[in-house]
């Protein structure tokens, strides 16, 4: 390959053709790489933009959305190439809307982003001096108990991100918020407190979606999206599938279907990518057994 490589360039394998050569691939790779676009559930420095980075680098373009329904939105109208939403949290459960969203999307998960979740007390003043908390209510839930204990007196003041906490923090005299590392430098906040979340364990995942289903790898996950008849046993028989082919199933949530009063969509993940014979061979028994089935998506199952 070098020697066709060497041969379209012009010349012989030297060192000055392969350093030639080598400029040429990292140039045109970086030319794809800043032309991506990234839509995630914004403001800027949230803790979706920072899985994002996370993901994809800090080179690319990111495109700060105010909604998830707006980052479907951006990758299905091909203004962004993929799109970063939350989708789960260890400590409070899921993220409804972003379950909602497939119902009518045709887009595809295609990867997913572990991120721990490390929530600070930040502020420009000293500790005994605030006089106001800014949070997001999740946030709040997560850090409840560290707040109740150290910052009793406090006036806490619910905000619509970590984001949006940090900014205003940073406005006001006496005040501080919880936010990540990425909000503090994003508002040159100070962090008086690390790691002031409740559960040491707290971590979030992200979806990553696009317009198709990753290869597989060997190691990878499946999620899908049924509904079933109201019949005696009907739930039953369709997660019976799951174990006559060996499957195991990851994670199981039910949402109503919003067009007909206690209808719901399951949302199943489990072990395995759609095109592995088991899996293929599941997705098959289930479009048989159940009124609706959908593949959302079949990503590596790891960070």
């Amino acid at each position: 390959m070098l020697q066709r490589l060497c041969k379209l360039n012009g010349g012989p394998i030297t060192d000055d053709s392969l350093r030639a050569i080598y400029r040429e691939v990292m140039s045109s790779a970086l030319s794809l790489e800043k032309s991506m676009a990234i839509a995630y559930l914004g403001p800027e420095a949230t803790f979706t933009h920072q899985a994002a980075i996370r993901r994809f680098g800090s080179s690319l373009h990111y495109a700060s959305q105010k909604t998830i329904a707006d980052v479907f939105s951006e990758v299905t109208k091909n203004r962004a190439d993929y799109g970063v939403v939350p989708v789960e949290n260890s400590t409070e459960g899921v993220v409804t809307h972003t379950l909602d969203m497939f119902v009518d999307s045709e887009l595809k998960i295609v990867a997913q982003i572990i991120l721990p979740i490390q929530h600070c007390l930040v502020s420009n003043c000293k500790r005994d001096t605030l006089q106001r908390l800014y949070a997001h209510p999740q946030t709040l839930a997560q850090c409840r108990s560290w707040v109740q204990n150290h910052l009793p007196l406090v006036e806490i003041i619910e905000t619509s991100s970590n984001a949006r906490s940090a900014e205003l923090a940073a406005r006001e005299k006496n005040a501080a918020a919880i936010a990540g590392v990425l909000a503090a430098e994003r508002y040159k906040l100070h962090i008086l407190e690390y790691d002031i979340q409740d559960n040491s364990a707290n971590a979030t995942r992200f979806l990553v979606l696009g317009r198709q289903c990753s290869p597989p790898t060997g190691k990878d996950r499946t999620s899908i999206m049924l509904s079933v008849t109201h019949e005696v046993g009907a739930l039953y028989q369709a997660l019976a599938v799951f174990r006559r082919f060996r499957l195991n199933m990851t994670k199981i949530e039910s949402r109503p279907s919003k067009r007909k009063a206690w209808e719901y969509y399951f949302f199943v993940d489990c072990e395995g990518h759609k095109e592995d014979q088991r899996v293929a061979k599941a997705i098959v028994e289930l479009q048989r057994q159940c009124n609706f089935v959908k593949v959302l998506g079949s990503y590596p199952n790891s960070d």
